[in-house]
């Protein structure tokens, strides 16, 4: 019987293990199946992809500013301007402005304070044509400071504290050259930065470079063309190519040394010592000197016509004095100017996002209220040749 027991317990223990293989392989065919469910289940209801955010990106540039300055028919400040009041054309398509503000000014002064050929140009005019302009803006008019010669540099922060850019006006320093260009890259970058409205560039300036970047010129330019700064000028340039004419053409108006010295003068009688010995004009004969005055009056040129179309473009003043004197008593005209805006925003009908390479819109905005004069006009660059 023992040998007959053996076999059962065999067969009962291959039975079990016969059944724990049958279930152990329904039960990884049950894995694998539910596996492959979840798997095919993940690529039915696939994770929603998010908004670019270039999207928001466009719709932020469909606004357009721009300042408005506005006058009575007498030339004062127009108060009470409103939305109403004022059409917008651009490129000839008729838009009502979305809002109008009056605000603060925002004012960066650029003081041009070197450059080795300068006749005309010095520190001191440029200090008081500063001074001038400090003192006639309105209170509450923020006002900062950036001067220029061997290099740009912000020296005055923005501040309502007339006392404190006045200080600062003063602390500016002469140099022998005249980084231009430098200081409108930092004038722009600096503007747009400050997420400001009402935002006003006012340079001092005769608008040449030093380094004679006129390629870089013309592109800083342009970018000045696609903000919504307006820029003011108290141009230096008519009064330099005036005093160097002559120079041009080898005489110099310069005074002349004395003929006789003054103690020699003293011991001649009377009606003699008085009348001396007059000198004309000098003629210079060096060639390289009357070339490079002739490099400096064609440069003085190029550069009062680019100062001006900028500020027109811009809807902002061009002022050119014929003297230092008429150059101080004009900057009370532009913080008049200044202090006459209004930040005026429309939604463009044709959409910035359309705009391909880079296009220039015109910009014209007019009052249809009885004795409202506006003033604005500008040419508004926008470049989308990068995205």
């Amino acid at each position: 019987m023992a040998q007959a027991t053996a076999p059962d317990k065999v067969s009962c223990s291959c039975g079990i293990t016969q059944k724990m293989a049958y279930f152990a392989r329904i039960s990884f065919l049950f894995l694998v199946f539910a596996t492959a469910a979840v798997a095919q289940s993940g690529r039915i209801q696939p994770t929603p992809t998010p908004t670019p955010a270039s999207d928001t990106i466009r719709v932020e540039t469909e606004e357009i500013k721009l300042n408005v300055l506005a006058f009575d028919e007498k030339g004062d400040f127009f108060r009470d301007v409103t939305a109403k009041d004022l059409v917008i054309t651009e490129n000839n398509i008729i838009h009502l402005p979305e809002s109008v503000r009056r605000i603060p000014a925002n004012v960066l002064i650029v003081m041009d304070t070197g450059g080795e050929l300068r006749s005309m140009k010095s520190l001191d005019t440029t200090r008081k044509t500063a001074f001038g302009l400090v003192n006639a803006l309105r209170p509450g008019d923020s006002v900062s400071l950036l001067q220029y010669s061997d290099k740009a540099e912000i020296v005055s922060e923005w501040t309502e504290d007339r006392g404190a850019t006045i200080d600062a006006i003063k602390k500016t320093k002469f140099g022998r050259r005249s980084a231009f260009v430098e200081a409108l890259k930092l004038a722009t970058d600096y503007l747009t930065k400050a997420g400001l409205d009402n935002k006003h560039l006012v340079l001092i300036t005769d608008g040449t470079d030093s380094f004679g970047r006129s390629s870089e010129k013309f592109d800083v330019m342009q970018r000045l063309l696609t903000t919504d700064i307006t820029v003011h000028v108290l141009s230096y340039t008519s009064m330099e190519a005036a005093d160097i004419e002559p120079r041009t053409k080898g005489i110099s108006n310069t005074p002349p040394p004395k003929a006789m010295p003054d103690e020699i003068q003293a011991t001649l009688p009377n009606g003699v010592k008085d009348k001396g010995v007059k000198i004309g004009p000098t003629i210079n004969l060096d060639r390289t000197l009357i070339n490079k005055m002739k490099a400096r009056k064609t440069d003085l040129k190029t550069a009062e016509e680019q100062l001006e179309k900028l500020a027109v473009s811009t809807n902002g003043e061009f002022i050119l004095p014929a003297g230092v004197d008429e150059m101080k008593e004009k900057s009370a005209l532009v913080a008049r100017m200044i202090d006459s805006s209004y930040v005026v925003t429309y939604t463009p009908k044709v959409p910035v996002a359309e705009t391909r390479g880079i296009a220039e819109r015109t910009i014209d905005v007019t009052s249809r209220r009885p004795g409202l004069v506006v003033q604005a006009r500008r040419k508004l660059l926008i470049d989308k040749s990068n995205d």
